[in-house]
């Protein structure tokens, strides 16, 4: 069971009047202490119903967004994660855009040992765009390529 001190400073879990961001907001993230940092292990975050504007029409992008990252001491906390990609709803940016701006406010966050964000987006205009993005400490250098080489389509 988790102590009070570990759970200081989660001010959106179990909160019931919940305020949704109308803007992209990072701040909305919240951390807790990671109980096993000698461990290596995946945490993965799917989140099917993303949604972002296209910066020059204004038309909105739907996608769903994948996150796994290898935690270090602190980890995200999932309300908090959800108002963030939440805060995206009003925001206009590329899909390369979105997927990297995610990918780098979470590094910032929580320096994990390594960490990749995947946006599946829904085509439009008959092409679909799948973004992939990942950053790994200097032990996790060779997971950093080979997952960017995976991440490729098989077409090519």
């Amino acid at each position: 069971m988790r102590t009070t001190e570990q759970l200081e400073g989660l001010s959106l879990l179990g909160n019931t009047a919940t305020s949704y961001p109308d803007q992209y907001a990072p701040e909305v993230l919240e951390t807790f202490p990671n109980k096993h940092p000698e461990n290596e292990y995946l945490v993965t975050f799917t989140c099917p119903e993303f949604t972002s504007l296209c910066p020059k029409t204004g038309q909105p992008d739907f996608a769903k967004i994948l996150i796994s990252y290898i935690p270090r001491e602190r980890m995200v906390e999932s309300k908090s994660l959800k108002l963030y990609l939440f805060s995206f709803r009003n925001h206009g940016d590329f899909h390369e855009d979105c997927v990297n701006i995610i990918m780098k406010d979470l590094v910032k966050l929580m320096d994990p040992r390594y960490i990749e964000v995947k946006g599946i987006f829904t085509p439009r205009g008959g092409i679909a765009i799948h973004p992939f993005a990942n950053h790994g400490d200097a032990d996790h250098q060779d997971l950093v390529a080979a997952r960017l080489l995976a991440s490729m389509p098989n077409e090519f």
